[in-house]
């Protein structure tokens, strides 16, 4: 079983973003001029940590031995970011040779601070073709600046959960494309006591609800976040006030701010049996392609679907899209053993087959072009759901930036004071929004 690792603008990410912007200009030095043919054993680190993962990342390795003989592979798991950074600037026997991350918004960092190596010579001299292996949004977020110092490692796109039953019993045929539709449909999906509290609510747009982090919501709009010269330019950009809009006028019409907060906080665990979906507090809900797999397994008292997310009414062309993240793969600056290493690195994360096989595995997205066609992948159509949202050439996945996850906190916070209705002027708001934005970067370059 594959649990949501927290991928975005939260306090866990920032720490590990913390590490990284203090003392790593001068991470160790290793070497790229090993033989990968000479026997060697290499360590990786990774965050995987369950049963189900551990599994998987070791059949992975046994199969990556069997085609490398001379390679052995020692693997440690369960580890954070700001451990791996700390080893990484320290180097030394004991250091990965092999790193990987859940955390794609630290790319910027780990490309910049010079720890992670640059991927593209060994792309080169190997023949691959990155634009041609991997989708285009997925590639995006494992560069900075021109320099690939990661590449993609299986992927999570987000899309529409839906209560058939509660479709059924409100006369709603198929779940909504457009953001007005979201609106009607969960209006008339909202059921409430007879004392006037909440029963289900049709959908949660609230921010502060599982993984409702409002950048996975924003790339419906297909938003830009920066301009060419790396400034911020979200007041700019007239998809920002339409999707706060948007947002806003999804709470109000079900109730308003105060009721629907209520009700959020009478929800269980999102991990747990009493998960505000499962429990049919909720009639829609956005999540990642994991949950499919959990309430398969609870099981759902309910039939369900899945969906791609609404969009603008205004971009209906480009229904189909989703928010991409997910996990990524690189080399250590400060291995010694860095050819080795991008056998590695390549088995995992370009070899099809091999790709395939993790994926179904850990109930993920496939992170190539070639995976993600592949007759051999989870035949499940609420699963394939999400293989569409990963293809589409509209989907998005978030920038890197040089700090990190700081920029999508900051987008965080502006978004639960917009929603609890404590900005009174929406565009001084986004100015005052950018503004922190430029002098936060300003400060990380300095």
């Amino acid at each position: 079983m594959l649990l949501p690792r927290l991928r975005t603008c939260l306090p866990a990410a920032l720490a590990g973003a913390g590490l990284l912007l203090s003392g790593c200009a001068r991470p160790a030095v290793g070497s790229d001029r090993d033989d990968p043919t000479a026997p060697v054993t290499l360590n990786f680190w990774h965050g995987w940590s369950t049963p189900d993962e551990v599994k998987a990342i070791d059949d992975s390795i046994a199969r990556f031995e069997r085609l490398h003989p001379h390679i052995r592979v020692r693997a440690t798991g369960n580890v954070t970011d700001d451990t791996m950074n700390q080893a990484l600037r320290a180097g030394g026997g004991d250091a990965p040779d092999v790193v990987s991350s859940f955390t794609t918004n630290n790319v910027g960092q780990y490309c910049s601070s010079g720890m992670w190596a640059d991927l593209d010579p060994f792309l080169k001299k190997t023949g691959v073709v990155k634009e041609k292996v991997f989708p285009k949004p997925l590639l995006a977020y494992t560069q900075y600046r021109g320099k690939q110092c990661a590449l993609p490692l299986l992927a999570d796109t987000y899309g529409l959960y839906y209560n058939k039953d509660a479709f059924e019993k409100a006369g709603i045929s198929r779940p909504p494309h457009t953001m007005s539709e979201l609106k009607k449909d969960a209006v008339e999906l909202t059921r409430r006591t007879t004392d006037g509290t909440y029963r289900q609510l049709g959908f949660m747009p609230n921010f502060r609800l599982y993984q409702n982090s409002p950048d996975r919501l924003f790339a419906q709009w297909g938003p830009t976040y920066f301009d060419r010269n790396g400034k911020a330019q979200l007041a700019k950009d007239p998809a920002t006030k339409d999707f706060f809009t948007t947002q806003r006028e999804l709470i109000d019409a079900q109730g308003g701010y105060g009721p629907t907060e209520r009700f959020r906080t009478t929800f269980g665990d999102e991990m747990s049996s009493q998960n505000a979906f499962l429990t049919g507090k909720l009639a829609m809900h956005m999540d990642g392609e994991w949950r499919g797999l959990l309430l398969r397994k609870a099981p759902a008292p309910f039939a369900w679907g899945t969906a791609p997310m609404p969009v603008p009414d205004d971009r209906a062309d480009t229904y189909g899209r989703g928010c991409l993240t997910g996990t990524v793969a690189g080399i250590a600056h400060s291995s010694r053993h860095q050819n080795a290493a991008w056998e590695l690195v390549k088995f995992l994360t370009v070899d099809t087959d091999q790709v395939v096989a993790f994926a179904n595995a850990l109930h993920n997205v496939p992170s190539t072009n070639a995976a993600l066609t592949s007759p051999k992948l989870d035949a499940d159509p609420t699963f394939r759901t999400f293989l569409g949202i990963a293809a589409h050439p509209h989907s998005t996945a978030l920038p890197p930036s040089i700090n990190g996850a700081q920029y999508v906190t900051a987008l965080q916070d502006f978004g639960y004071d917009v929603e609890a209705g404590k900005v009174r002027d929406l565009d001084a708001g986004l100015r005052g929004l950018d503004a922190q934005i430029d002098a936060d970067t300003l400060q990380s370059e300095n």
